[in-house]
């Protein structure tokens, strides 16, 4: 999200926003002279909770299946014909007493538009108001944009965020990415939105697994087993991703799944709490098994070190997190498949020729390629 501050020397009001390659800043307006600093801030913050509720409706979009989180208010531009108009409707009549504002509000937007406009007319300056209204115009844009899978200009912050669903626009320049560099170019990370990135990144780890299967005579579950004892890199995730491929799954249902599970821990909630019980159980003995239930601190004082991984992925970022693990998998399996063919491995000797390490890395490639075409129609 874009987040708003008071410059308190210069007296200007500034907004910054993330990318995938650094931070941008740009001057909002400037601040009214005769007014406290402090009085500014709550422009600020208002602004900051307006972008949040902005991008929230694009992180959780109402249309995603399985979506249990409460008031995630659905996409900008489902939840209202002109969410722009609207925006500016609230701002310029906020109901500056604050008399009913969050009954008469019909979401977190439009609420947050509210107490934009309140701190408006607390401040009292029309050239202020003006350049509050294009800013709000400018941030709701690039939730539009990025709906629309176009993470151009402010709507590349997009790339930061964890979704629920992913575009289909953004699937495609991921897998054409891919198709350019199967191993993930920079551009992967810092140009597409990481949900719909690592949809794409699962197909190809599919296709990667499949050509260092053919390779090695190892199932799936072996090929990253063995691959993560060259990484060494951590196999369970991708794992399941795979495990979930081969019973038919497609890859937007697996990678979507599973980063929702992951928003929905970050949100507070346990989608399926008996898995909290099935990792305390133990499962090699049924009969003398005990569960959390069972458990207290005066009986096993070691139960105040137990911990419960609630998800496989990052839940500050599980999107991303899924994308790097994924992509950090199909590079492994390019250095199992050298190893079991004789090709030359990255981390070869110094003094190895450069040459042939790159045309072991391009024959890979070029299985891969030919394996994620063959099961192109999984991605559509």
């Amino acid at each position: 999200m874009t987040r708003y501050s008071v410059d308190p020397d210069r007296r200007e009001l500034i907004a910054a926003w993330g990318t995938g390659e650094g931070n941008l800043a740009t001057r909002i307006a400037a601040l009214p002279a005769d007014v406290a600093v402090s009085a500014s801030l709550g422009l600020s913050t208002a602004l900051t909770q307006l972008s949040d509720a902005a991008w929230r409706a694009y992180t959780h979009p109402a249309g995603a299946v399985g979506s249990r989180v409460p008031d995630t208010g659905g996409r900008v531009r489902d939840r209202e014909p002109d969410p722009v108009r609207e925006v500016a409707r609230a701002i310029a009549a906020p109901d500056p007493a604050g008399r009913s504002a969050v009954l008469a509000s019909s979401g977190r937007l439009l609420e947050s538009a509210r107490l934009v406009g309140r701190a408006l007319h607390d401040l009292a300056d029309p050239r202020l108001t003006e350049a509050v209204l294009a800013e709000t115009a400018t941030e709701l844009a690039a939730v539009e944009s990025a709906e629309l899978g176009d993470l151009t200009g402010r709507a590349q912050q997009a790339v930061l965020l964890s979704r629920e669903d992913a575009s289909p626009a953004q699937v495609a320049a991921a897998d054409h990415l891919l198709a350019q560099d199967p191993f993930g170019p920079a551009a992967l990370f810092c140009a597409v939105e990481p949900t719909a990135a690592a949809v794409a990144a699962a197909h190809w780890l599919a296709a990667a697994v499949e050509v260092t299967a053919e390779a090695t005579g190892f199932d799936p579950v072996r090929v990253m087993q063995e691959a993560d004892a060259i990484g060494p890199l951590p196999h369970e995730t991708r794992t399941v991703i795979l495990g979930l491929i081969e019973t038919g799954v497609s890859p937007y249902d697996a990678v979507t799944g599973l980063v929702r599970h992951a928003m929905q821990i970050t949100e507070g909630l346990l989608p399926i709490p008996v898995a909290l019980r099935e990792q305390v159980d133990d499962p090699e003995d049924e009969d003398e098994a005990e569960t959390a239930a069972d458990y207290t601190v005066e009986d096993d004082p070691g139960l105040t070190d137990l911990a419960l991984r609630l998800t496989p992925l990052d839940p500050r970022r599980p999107a991303r997190s899924l994308l790097e693990v994924l992509v950090d998998g199909i590079r492994a399996c390019r250095l199992l498949h050298a190893e079991f063919t004789g090709l030359d491995r990255d981390s070869a000797a110094p003094g190895d020729d450069r040459a042939e390490q790159d045309r072991s890395r391009e024959h890979f490639a070029r299985l891969v390629r030919a394996a994620a075409a063959r099961h192109r129609s999984r991605l559509l």
